[in-house]
């Protein structure tokens, strides 16, 4: 392996750290709240900050990631799911995987205090502290309610974007909080079902582990109930109008209807399936209220 080849896979490792995927989907939430914190289309000054919030964000985001995966390194090593990760398979040390995790968190936090504004630093800063501590370190190992209060901190980007754009955390900014942190237990919940094997053998409390599959099923369905009256107030409080309430309700129908099936007959591949639909279901209600924003 040539010099050149072998630097660039360590960036790829230290890229992967940042789990890519995962902070995309931050991003793109935060980016939505963004754009409905601006009434019609943004103008140049909006548009700069609008990149330099989603750069900001994307460092932390980035860095929460790099550090969950540094603490986690032993658990990931047993999961096969995870098991693929730099510092699970020990290519990347310690050492290096804290030193990016605290770069990122610098330079990120620093971009969102002076180039977009204070408040978002913090409000960002938290959900770092929010996600890689109280999470990854206290909650995961100790609750199987820990998606549930943790799930606050996978919340919370479409209020850094709001604040990013107004300074301030508006009511609006909560409503799209309480959607995604709605959203998280019947999503990852779903995963875990078919992931169980390798939960338990991580000795992680999860829901499927802990009280079982039935029960995890339940769960799921009536998170999927309650969801569907959140994902009804952005019309409700005005945020939108019935093109979106129209996509908020066929979502939340087939939503509903995998958690149904799910329960009455479990499956692994229709556990897959349903936590696939997820995904869908979320970027597809967040793209919905950026098309109704400029539309109407």
């Amino acid at each position: 392996m040539t010099a050149a080849t072998a630097s660039l896979s360590t960036w790829r490792q230290y890229y992967a750290l940042t789990k890519p995927r995962v902070v995309q989907l931050i991003v793109f939430c935060a980016l939505i709240g963004m754009v409905l914190a601006v009434p019609g289309a943004p103008g140049p000054q909006e548009l700069w900050l609008g990149l330099w919030a989603c750069a900001g964000i994307w460092l932390v985001a980035g860095a929460a990631a790099a550090f969950n995966c540094l603490v986690e390194k032993t658990i990931d090593s047993k999961m096969k799911r995870t098991a693929w990760r730099p510092t699970a398979k020990g290519e990347l040390s310690d050492r290096q995987a804290l030193l990016f995790s605290g770069l990122l968190c610098a330079v990120g936090s620093a971009v969102l205090y002076v180039m977009v504004n204070p408040l978002t630093m913090w409000l960002t800063f938290a959900t770092f502290v929010g996600y890689a501590i109280i999470y990854t370190v206290i909650l995961k190992p100790l609750t199987p309610q820990n998606i549930v209060i943790g799930g606050a901190s996978g919340a919370m980007p479409p209020v850094l974007g709001w604040a990013a754009m107004t300074g301030d955390v508006g009511p609006e900014a909560l409503i799209l909080f309480l959607i995604i942190f709605l959203w998280t237990p019947p999503h990852f919940w779903a995963l875990a079902l078919y992931r169980v094997e390798d939960y338990r053998k991580s000795g992680l409390p999860m829901l499927p582990v802990t009280h079982g599959n039935e029960f995890t099923r339940l769960q799921i369905l009536l998170y999927t109930v309650v969801l569907m009256a959140a994902c009804l107030m952005p019309f409700v409080y005005g945020m939108s109008s019935w093109l979106y309430l129209g996509v908020a309700v066929v979502l939340s129908l087939g939503f509903m209807a995998y958690a149904i099936a799910l329960y009455r007959a479990y499956s692994d591949e229709l556990a897959r399936k349903t936590f696939r639909f997820s995904l869908i279901h979320l970027s597809a209600l967040f793209a919905a209220l950026l098309v109704d924003h400029y539309l109407f």
